[in-house]
């Protein structure tokens, strides 16, 4: 995978309720060894889950890899994240919330 690259990527989510996974196809971004997604607003149900039970699994290049996720405080790396994630659109420059995901395991797991 290309450093600062956005691409598609599937989390897995452990239901904040449930307590079964879910999956979601997003636009993910790596920047510095790391996997980023970003939502405008809270109401999304993968950040919700992601906030209440950070274990996540997240799936590229047909390999899955457990990470653990967290929110993103620095404003600073919030906007570069939407940079990288909208290149050229006037939507990067939108505050948004972003969530941080380092992975445990560097093998595939599948």
């Amino acid at each position: 995978m290309q450093e600062e690259s956005a691409f598609k990527a599937i989390l897995i989510t452990r239901g904040r309720r449930s307590g079964t996974e879910h999956a979601v196809w997003l636009r993910a971004v790596y920047y510095n060894g790391k996997i980023y997604f970003s939502r405008r607003n809270a109401d999304s149900d993968w950040l919700k889950n992601a906030k209440a039970a950070p274990q996540v699994k997240v799936v590229f290049e047909g390999k899955e890899y457990d990470g653990m996720a967290s929110l993103v405080t620095d404003t600073k790396l919030a906007e570069k994240i939407s940079e990288l994630k909208y290149p050229g659109e006037e939507r990067a420059h939108e505050a948004r919330i972003v969530v941080e995901v380092e992975i445990n395991n560097t093998e595939y797991k599948k």
